[in-house]
């Protein structure tokens, strides 16, 4: 089997292996550790790693080597050793397939360099090539079967890694195999820009002999790339290696969701749309390897894809992202808890994320991020969204004010949002900047909430903007809308209402309100005129924390009635005013759950503690 490679997949589908780095460290290596190293100083941890795979099936294994670059291993204070980790771990993987007595390829694995190279960093293009060329010529050296560059963002990256590997073929008699894979973000763009038709076409071109995606998302993902990237290049070969699924943070730990059958599944759909070669990524076991190996080797053809014309198209496999889990959640007419946090007001957001964290431990849905609050100038709402989603790993809705945007503005928002993987919209008119620190600022628009709910809903998310050109690909926004249901003119209320449902809202926030029996009003006045409001509210609650507190928000802030019971027991609480809060909010919660989608609740003064207590609470 050495050395052939292509003729292989010329004839059948070849299933590599699964993950190293996620399997190395749910067998307690941490990721401060350096990966490749351990080639020298643990081989046995990487030898085991590799035999399980080949147990499993897979007829190709990657050595451990993705991060062993003059580089990369720099920061380790290893530069110098380079060519004797490559070497060793080629050794290591080729002493285990003879351990094995089968017939398994062993492909030298090659990763990014940690840096940006020009023109979007310092290292120029030549010093990239050398580093990727000393790398891989230790790898073929020591006898690895083909050269694998993967898990690449920057197409100028690697270009330069597929050229060192030319370069480094044409002084061997046989030059080794190369493929060349980019990974995407979770709009089916590299983290530059880059679409999968210009992506394979730019690999094709450099002189890769396969075309590669991998990491990502999970296989629903990375067969809708696959399919774009045959569609540009289709007589050319393909490698696919998803992960297995985004990955979550659980009690510290990152997970990730898809199991083992899935992947099963999906190892037919890939073979299907073209792939020469299926494996798993992040979070990928022997368990979805061996999963993969009996569906390929099975008859039965997936349902998953249907021949029509010798083209193949799906007919269970959506094209678009899953709905978020809020979305889900939601959907399934489960009470939903959604909490608000203001961004901050400088570049700090330790602050910020330790209370999103004790929010999402206490059990909150989501996060809801305001943006510019009472007119304020704050830290962009859509880069805390990305921090909270990246570093807290709990879903996040942001507040998508149209006052201050003109439409080239909205959109432009909207998709960096998009980009960030921001799913869950809070559509609201927002505060007029007289109000905060610079009232002198543009206070104009050029859509009303439900206008942008119709722009995004019947827009964007069908894949075009507002002038009625193609944004790409459609997007996927779950979008929320205002509601108050004491409105000073409740017939004016239910007009704008039923505007944001024509226009296509799919949940509704309301103003805080300390009477469950409001909700009821407004709705049974809505449906007489419109019929029943089939959308979940979610609604707002403003936890007390003292008698000033309540008599100032009664007082003083539009909209907001305190009943005289509710102010009542808040000053006979006296200084335990904050436990009275949470009683009177745990109450309230429960009484609401009879018509209400859940609960969107609002921290005062930055009471997180406060809130994780009232959620505790809900959920027991």
């Amino acid at each position: 089997m050495k050395n052939n490679f292509l003729n292989l997949i010329s004839h059948a589908t070849l299933l590599a292996d699964g993950a190293m780095g996620t399997m190395l460290h749910t067998r307690g290596i941490g990721f401060d550790k350096c990966f490749d190293e351990l080639n020298l100083t643990n081989p046995s941890a990487v030898a085991e790693i590799h035999r399980e795979y080949i147990e499993a099936g897979a007829q190709l294994i990657i050595t451990n080597t993705f991060g062993a670059n003059r580089f990369k291993l720099g920061k380790h204070g290893l530069q110098d050793d380079v060519v004797e980790i490559n070497k060793a771990s080629v050794d290591l993987a080729k002493r285990v397939v003879a351990a094995s007595f089968k017939d398994v390829l062993v492909a030298g694995g090659v990763g990014p360099l940690g840096v940006r190279i020009a023109p979007f960093g310092r290292v120029q293009p030549e010093e990239a090539r050398e580093a990727f060329a000393e790398q891989i010529q230790a790898l073929a050296d020591a006898g690895a079967d083909l050269i694998v560059i993967e898990t690449f963002s920057d197409l100028y990256e690697i270009r330069e890694a597929i050229h060192a590997a030319r370069d480094v073929g044409r002084l061997r008699e046989s030059p080794l195999p190369v493929v060349a894979s980019v990974t995407f973000t979770r709009d089916d763009r590299t983290l530059l820009g880059d679409e999968p038709m210009k992506v394979a076409r730019t690999l094709r071109d450099a002189g890769a002999d396969v075309i590669g995606v991998n990491c990502s998302g999970g296989p629903a993902q990375l067969l809708r790339i696959l399919r774009q990237m045959k569609q540009a290049v289709p007589d050319g070969k393909f490698w696919v290696k998803p992960n297995a699924g985004w990955p979550e943070q659980v009690g510290g730990r990152i997970m990730y969701p898809a199991d083992a059958d899935y992947f099963g599944d999906y190892a037919l759909s890939f073979r299907e749309a073209g792939a020469a070669v299926v494996g798993g990524c992040c979070g990928t076991t022997p368990q979805h390897v061996a999963a993969m190996k009996k569906a390929l080797d099975s008859s039965a053809r997936s349902s998953v894809l249907i021949q029509t014309s010798d083209v193949f198209e799906t007919s269970e496999v959506s094209e678009t992202e899953p709905p978020t889990q809020f979305a889900q959640k939601l959907g399934r007419g489960e009470f939903s808890i959604a909490v608000e946090m203001d961004p901050p007001r400088g570049l700090a957001t330790h602050k910020l994320l330790a209370g999103a964290s004790l929010l999402a431990d206490a059990g909150a849905d989501v996060i809801n991020v305001a943006d510019s609050p009472m007119a304020r100038m704050r830290m962009s709402a859509w880069a805390v969204c990305d921090v909270v989603q990246r570093k807290v790993g709990v879903e996040t809705t942001i507040h998508f004010p149209t006052r201050g945007r003109n439409l080239l503005r909205v959109q432009g928002d909207l998709l960096a949002a998009h980009a960030l993987g921001i799913r869950n919209i809070f559509v609201v008119m927002g505060d007029p900047t007289s109000i905060g620190d610079y009232p002198e600022a543009m206070d104009n628009y050029d859509l009303v909430p439900s206008g942008l709910i119709k722009l995004i809903k019947q827009g964007f998310n069908e894949g075009i903007d507002h002038s009625g050109t193609s944004i790409g690909q459609p997007t996927n926004f779950f979008v929320g809308a205002a509601l108050n249901l004491c409105p000073p003119d409740l017939e004016n209320e239910i007009k704008n209402l039923h505007r944001k449902v024509k226009a296509g809202a799919d949940f509704f926030l309301t103003q805080p309100v300390y009477r469950a029996e409001d909700g009821p009003k407004l709705l049974e006045a809505y449906e007489a005129k419109h019929g029943k409001l089939n959308k979940p509210i979610l609604v707002g609650i403003l936890p007390l924390v003292g008698v000033k507190h309540a008599n100032f928000l009664h007082n003083e802030v539009p909209g907001i009635s305190i009943p005289d019971e509710t102010r009542k027991r808040i000053e006979a609480a006296g200084d335990e005013g904050v436990k009275a809060g949470v009683e009177i909010t745990v109450e309230l919660v429960e009484q609401v759950k009879a018509w209400a989608g859940g609960v969107y609740i609002m921290p005062q003064f930055h009471k997180y503690d406060m809130v994780a207590e009232i959620i505790e609470k809900v959920h027991k």
